[in-house]
């Protein structure tokens, strides 16, 4: 381990005692001089993982409520990418990536993204992605899943800094093609993206304990709020790599996707604000009152491990139901319009000047409760 990184860490250790980890509502960003006229002058390309990019900074969290072929397609339309849930045979994860393949050749999506070399090198493609465990099976499934098109794996876990993803990270590297990317996690602390990038990973997934339906903290009393989770995990690439970083759980709102992207991430997993689209899996339900919802449940629910015969011996999540939100589109799209916006107001153009140049204030409660609306 090289000087700056003992330095930081050590830095970073020493402020821990005294230090107050953050959240979204923690924090407002602080408006600067703008001369943008339009948000059309706004840039919305981004880094996915060290060899990847989007056009826009969404990812569709690989959960079996929120993204398999369907989504991961609507996804690749609107300029970024769904990553294809785990919790299938491996045949049937093969199909799902097979037929976001055939998609992206059949509709011609490399000439709509229009990559090139002069906004990110050495991209061989459009990013097709999909999760994978830790377990003997899922080096089966990872091989699989590159033969049928895949050429980014999620080593989908709830403590990414652990014995296993090490494991795992050293058996894939000696079996998959060097243009093939894998992004680990979940992880929050420095600590863990220093291993993480000694251990070879092309991107951090960030965030433990945060997301909606997530009980993590509830149960085992540990995490850190994602503000400070983001930050801790961008600080080495100031020490080692670029690598990016994808904040993930607790985003509720465009707001909060600023947030995350000015404190350093590249780009946001979302769960709760795609779920209930026509496009996420599981079928329309009308209630009595003639209101339709679809069902919404955690990776580590009692839910989803029963319907995918896991044991239910450890819970670390719920599940719900959601009011039926119609195509992902119309979200996309008012994310699109939300974050254009934030960008505007700290004068940036693009993603990348806004993770250099974008400031912010830890607020109070009153402040949390002044920046909603609250008409007397």
């Amino acid at each position: 381990m090289n000087h700056n990184i003992k330095k930081g860490q050590q830095k970073l250790k020493n402020s821990f005692m005294n230090m107050k980890a953050l959240t979204y509502d923690d924090i407002l960003l602080v408006p600067q001089y703008s001369d943008i006229e339009s948000r059309s002058h706004i840039d919305l390309r981004t880094k996915l993982s060290r060899n990847y990019g989007l056009l826009t900074p969404y990812v569709a969290s690989c959960m079996d409520t929120v993204c398999d072929s369907r989504m991961a397609i609507k996804m690749m339309e609107l300029g970024g990418v769904g990553c294809i849930h785990r919790f299938m045979t491996i045949e049937e994860q093969s199909n799902e990536v097979t037929k976001v393949k055939k998609f992206m050749y059949d509709n011609r999506m490399m000439e709509k993204w229009k990559i090139d070399d002069d906004w990110h090198t050495n991209i061989p493609q459009i990013p097709i992605m999909a999760a994978i465990g830790v377990s003997e099976d899922d080096i089966k499934r990872a091989t699989k899943l590159v033969e049928c098109g895949a050429n980014v794996l999620l080593i989908d876990v709830a403590h990414g800094h652990h014995k296993n993803v090490k494991l795992m990270l050293g058996k894939l590297f000696s079996i998959i093609p060097q243009h093939i990317d894998i992004i680990a996690g979940n992880i929050s602390t420095l600590k863990s993206a220093v291993a993480l990038c000694e251990w070879g990973v092309d991107g951090f997934r960030v965030g433990i304990g945060g997301g909606s339906l997530c009980t993590t903290r509830v149960q085992t009393g540990h995490g850190i709020p994602n503000i400070t989770s983001i930050i801790n995990c961008v600080t080495t690439n100031t020490m080692m790599s670029n690598i990016p970083v994808m904040a993930d759980g607790g985003i509720r709102n465009s707001g909060d996707i600023a947030k995350a992207l000015a404190v350093g991430a590249e780009c946001v997993m979302l769960g709760s604000l795609l779920a209930g689209t026509k496009e996420s899996p599981g079928n329309i339900v009308e209630r009595l009152d003639g209101s339709l919802y679809k069902r919404y449940r955690g990776s580590a629910s009692l839910e989803t491990k029963s319907a995918h015969n896991q044991s239910t011996k450890h819970i670390e999540g719920e599940s719900t139901t959601i009011p039926f939100k119609g195509s992902v589109s119309y979200i996309v799209e008012k994310l699109n319009d939300g974050l254009k916006s934030a960008l505007s107001y700290s004068g940036c153009r693009t993603i990348k000047e806004f993770n250099k140049n974008a400031e912010w204030v830890e607020i109070t409660n009153s402040g949390m409760l002044e920046s909603k609306p609250h008409l007397l």
